[in-house]
């Protein structure tokens, strides 16, 4: 199995989260072995998709040095690695990726319009060597070594509307697409408020996220799946994952997990190289991956 790419550019136009300001984000071609990189056209600078590069996980995953940081990239992250992409070039002119409707869905349309192109070089993974986890309190992030990936994921907010929610997810591009990619982010009212004090959440609204005052979701259309928040959680998972800079074969558990712990996952997987396995793609493991990326 080879390589892949996206078959031609493509721009989009979207309001960034943040700043509540019009943001281009525009996705070209790489070839072979050149991973994911995420430059900043006004800046003129770029940065590798790799765990080293993560400079905040605090409301999102920050990529970036003291140059300059792109903000809230794992949705679209999550939406490359679920079409199985290796090598794309991800540019905006500003310091976040566009927030779009929340999900990943509009992303995925975008690299649906692209097309997908295959490489001449040999598709790479990751094998786990040993389960790896990440505990803090009662939260925790888990990865075991599997050749059919699954994401298995429990939250627990103190809320009437969310409650105990947990979802089981086996990974495939398909499934992405039906049972995760249109989960939004979402947020309490309470929170948006002080945020918007400091002059975050700018570009907050009802149009890209779920948001929950003290009892109730305040968007009109109500959710897209009863269970959308752990869905999302499942999202952000996928997304920042991907900062390990190539497909990892394993199943994912977490329990309360967040942005900051994925990230410290990724950072345990690298920190021994008795973690982990880096191969190409050969014939008996071709057989299980293609099925996942079908």
């Amino acid at each position: 199995m080879k390589q892949t790419t996206i078959a031609r550019k493509i721009e989009a136009v979207g309001i960034g989260l943040h700043k509540g300001e019009p943001i281009k984000l525009v996705l070209e071609p790489l070839d072979a072995n050149m991973g994911i990189i995420v430059s900043r056209t006004d800046l003129g600078i770029s940065f590798k998709l790799e765990p080293q590069n993560v400079i905040n996980t605090q409301m999102a995953t920050v990529i970036g040095n003291e140059q300059g940081f792109v903000s809230t990239i794992e949705h679209l992250l999550g939406a490359i690695h679920g079409y199985g992409i290796d090598n794309i070039k991800i540019s905006v002119d500003a310091n976040e990726v566009p927030v779009m409707d929340g999900s990943a869905i509009s992303f995925c349309m975008l690299l649906e319009e692209a097309g997908i192109d295959f490489l001449e070089e040999p598709k790479k993974i990751m094998l786990l060597k040993k389960e790896l986890e990440v505990v803090e309190g009662s939260k925790f992030v888990r990865v075991s070594s599997s050749l059919k990936p699954k994401f298995d994921y429990t939250i627990n907010f103190n809320h009437p509307v969310i409650g105990e929610q947990r979802y089981v997810f086996e990974f495939s591009k398909s499934n992405f697409i039906k049972e995760i990619a249109r989960a939004r982010t979402f947020g309490f009212l309470k929170d948006l408020q002080k945020l918007q004090a400091q002059n975050l959440a700018l570009g907050a609204s009802l149009d890209n996220a779920v948001a929950i005052d003290d009892t109730h979701i305040l968007n009109p259309e109500g959710l897209r799946f009863q269970d959308e928040f752990v869905r999302h959680k499942i999202l952000d998972a996928i997304g920042d994952l991907s900062l390990l800079g190539v497909s990892l074969m394993a199943d994912y558990t977490a329990f309360a997990g967040s942005h900051d712990l994925n990230h410290k996952l990724t950072l345990a997987i690298f920190a021994d190289e008795k973690n982990y396995e880096i191969v190409k793609m050969d014939k008996e493991l071709v057989k299980d991956y293609a099925k996942v990326f079908a």
